[in-house]
């Protein structure tokens, strides 16, 4: 199947040096493997129950947002455990750390990603809370 999808000079650019240096034999396999990760990072957040431990990475314009993350913030208080904040120029990158209720955790990582001052979502699930387990 063919697609189109708009997407600036600078990260077109990027992409194709990055799957050229490794090696991949086309532009679409490139892209194939990047939907692919996409994919399987969603199917990870939403396939978990329970108890977990995450840590969430974002970057986000400062100016843009910082009101309404303390919202957020504040909104989530029974998963964030504790939140770190560093200054790059016109952007901040933020790191926030849960454990609680997986569909909370879930509902806060949807919920960042849907302001425009916030570039991109990095979700690590560190592992399921379940006691007992082992670290």
């Amino acid at each position: 199947m063919r697609t189109s999808l708009n997407v600036s000079a600078d990260v077109l650019d990027e992409f194709d040096e990055t799957w050229q240096a490794e090696g991949l034999d086309s532009h679409s396999r490139a892209v194939r493997e990047a939907m692919q990760e996409y994919i399987e990072g969603h199917s990870q957040l939403e396939e978990v129950s329970g108890e977990v431990v995450a840590v969430l990475a974002f970057d986000c314009r400062h100016h843009e947002v910082i009101h309404d993350l303390h919202s957020v913030q504040h909104q989530f208080q029974d998963v964030i455990e504790t939140m770190s904040h560093t200054h790059q120029d016109e952007w901040c990158l933020e790191t926030v750390f849960c454990h609680g209720d997986s569909e909370r955790v879930r509902e806060l990582v949807y919920r960042l990603r849907d302001f425009d001052g916030v570039g991109r979502v990095k979700t690590m699930l560190l592992r399921d809370a379940t006691p007992g387990d082992a670290p």
